[in-house]
């Protein structure tokens, strides 16, 4: 099924680099709201973070990782995901890694809920240190695509 987009493929491309750009916003913003959610706790300001933080998972960060899934997989399949072709290792070690972010993106959700019911658990120096992942992942995701190193 390889080929699939035709000439709709460079716009695909780019829906999905833009979503992607709109995503990692979204995954750079969210773990400085949880600690500054998390320093505040027990104050009037903690509900202030709560609403922020759930405007930035309804604006940005769900729509954004179901676009960046959809067209991204798109494209996957569309240069031969599941043709066993040969010398698409980079594709399955970006889709190893986009997983992982993926995991992280649902555990920062579900740590922005648990603080929402007051339970942080996690110091903001952690928290300041955890939210360096998704720049971690981008910066071996981005060498993986455009290196094509296996």
């Amino acid at each position: 099924m390889s080929g699939f987009l035709g000439g709709a493929y460079l716009w695909v491309k780019a829906f999905h680099i833009i979503f992607v750009i709109f995503w990692m916003a979204g995954l750079f913003m969210l773990p400085r709201y949880l600690v500054h959610h998390q320093e505040a706790l027990g104050t009037p300001q903690a509900a202030d973070w709560e609403k922020r933080e759930a405007l930035l998972r309804r604006m940005i960060l769900s729509p954004s990782i179901v676009l960046v899934w959809i067209l991204g997989l798109s494209l996957a399949v569309n240069i031969g995901l599941f043709d066993s072709g040969a010398g698409l290792g980079w594709l399955h070690a970006k889709l190893f890694l986009v997983v992982l972010l993926s995991g992280f993106h649902g555990w920062a959700i579900g740590y922005s809920k648990k603080l929402a019911k007051g339970q942080g658990s996690l110091s903001p120096r952690t928290l300041r240190m955890v939210g360096e992942l998704p720049a971690l992942a981008v910066i071996l995701i981005v060498i993986v695509v455009v290196v094509k190193p296996f």
